[in-house]
């Protein structure tokens, strides 16, 4: 999405307060809305990919989920069917089953961030300017390479909690 994509500026309780274009709230670090949508195919695998050079946040590093910003005034819900449909290259995805939201917070990043998962048995021909690299890995191959390959750090925080989310 271009960097002028109007944006819903959120409080510590994921209240709007304000908007903003997407540009200046990633420029100034202000609070906005994420979704997070973890991808299986038919055989439980996960869709791991590599971000393009050219992605405003975190370019290059690897992610286990796919989705982005929710717009000034989407809902989480439909953010994350958007989403993983414009990053996998789909149409009729099933509607990801939300899991749980958390906060993600860094020096440079905050965004309200919502963990979904949905099953993708259709063929995936992801977004070229979203996308370098992907594959479909199970949860054993992921855990590997946690330690071999950068990750995108909000993605390593929602997969973690979702890890401890599973184990409740």
């Amino acid at each position: 999405m271009a960097a002028d994509e109007i944006l819903d500026i959120v409080d510590e309780q994921d209240r709007v307060v304000g908007q903003a274009p997407r540009g200046e709230a990633t420029e100034k670090g202000l609070r906005h809305r994420c979704a997070f949508v973890l991808a299986r195919d038919a055989g439980g695998r996960i869709f791991v990919h590599r971000r393009t050079a050219t992605k405003l946040v975190f370019p290059s590093l690897y992610d286990m989920f796919v989705g982005g910003v929710v717009g000034a005034g989407e809902s989480y819900d439909e953010a994350a069917l958007r989403e993983a449909e414009e990053e996998l290259g789909v149409s009729g995805l099933p509607r990801p089953v939300p899991l749980f939201k958390f906060l993600y917070e860094s020096p440079e990043h905050s965004w309200w961030s919502y963990v979904y998962e949905v099953r993708c048995d259709l063929p995936v021909n992801p977004q070229v300017e979203e996308v370098a690299w992907h594959g479909f890995l199970t949860e054993d191959e992921v855990e590997r390479r946690l330690e071999e390959w950068e990750w995108v750090p909000d993605g390593l925080a929602a997969y973690r909690r979702l890890r401890a989310h599973r184990t409740r």
